[in-house]
C-alpha cells in the first residue's frame, strides 16, 4: 500500500508540474521576446527581421530621398502604380481611410506609395495620384535599379506585362498588394492584407504604435 501511495502521489506531482509548465510554456511560447505579439494577426519567421532595409528613392518634388528621412514616423508602404485600373486605388484610399481614424484618436502615420512602374510614373505623376486620395500621402518613385531595390528590401512582387504593339503606354503590371507597416527605432513590423478594412487596419496600427 506504501509504495502504491507513493507511485500515486508521484504520477500526481508529476500531472501538477506538467499542468504547470504547460501553462507557462503556453503563456510565453511564440514570444520569444517580441513586444508585438498581441498586436500580430500574421505569422511572420524572426518577426519580420528579413524584410525592409535601406532604400533611396524620388519623391513628388524630384528630389532624391533615402528611406531613413521618410521612414520618420509611423508609416503605411504600399507598392503599386498609378495606372492601376482597380486594386491600388482601392488599397491606397483603404490605407488613407486608416490614416484619417488614426489621426482622429490622436495617433500619427504617414501613407507612403512607392510606384513599381518607373517607366510612366514620374514625380508629376506620383504626385498628383497620391494628393487625390490624401494630403499627407508620400509618393515615391526612382530609376528601375532605385524601384528594384525597394522592392526587393520588402521582398514585393512585380512584373510589367509586355504592352500591345501601339499601345505602348496602356500596359499592366503584376504586383504584390500588402501593406507594410514600419515604425521609427523597429523598421518593419506587420504586414496588412488587402482584406482588412480601414477601421480593422487602424486598430491594429494603433495597437502596434502603443506598444512600441
Amino acid at each position: 500500500m506504501t509504495r502504491s501511495f507513493a507511485i500515486a502521489a508521484g504520477v500526481a506531482l508529476t500531472s501538477v508540474l506538467v499542468v504547470v509548465l504547460g501553462g507557462i510554456y503556453i503563456a510565453t511560447a511564440g514570444r520569444g521576446g517580441d513586444d508585438f505579439a498581441q498586436c500580430r494577426s500574421t505569422a511572420i519567421a524572426d518577426g519580420g527581421a528579413d524584410i525592409g532595409g535601406d532604400f533611396t528613392l524620388v519623391d513628388e518634388t524630384g528630389a532624391t530621398v533615402t528611406s531613413a528621412q521618410v521612414l520618420d514616423q509611423p508609416s503605411l508602404i504600399y507598392f503599386g502604380y498609378t495606372f492601376c485600373p482597380d486594386v491600388c486605388p482601392l488599397d491606397v484610399a483603404r490605407n488613407a481611410v486608416a490614416t484619417d481614424i488614426l489621426e482622429e484618436r490622436g495617433v500619427m502615420v504617414k501613407p507612403i506609395f512607392i510606384s513599381v512602374d518607373p517607366e510612366r510614373d514620374t514625380p508629376q505623376v506620383v504626385d498628383d495620384f497620391t494628393h487625390a486620395l490624401h494630403p499627407r500621402m508620400l509618393g515615391l518613385t526612382g530609376s528601375p535599379e532605385q524601384v528594384k531595390a525597394a522592392s526587393q528590401a520588402y521582398r514585393t512582387y512585380y512584373k510589367a506585362h509586355e504592352p500591345t504593339p501601339g499601345e505602348e503606354d496602356y500596359y499592366l503590371v503584376d504586383h504584390s498588394t500588402f501593406t507594410y507597416l514600419t515604425l521609427p527605432e523597429h523598421g518593419f513590423v506587420e504586414f496588412f492584407r488587402r482584406e482588412m478594412t480601414g477601421e480593422e487596419m487602424a486598430d491594429k496600427v494603433q495597437c502596434f504604435v502603443e506598444a512600441s
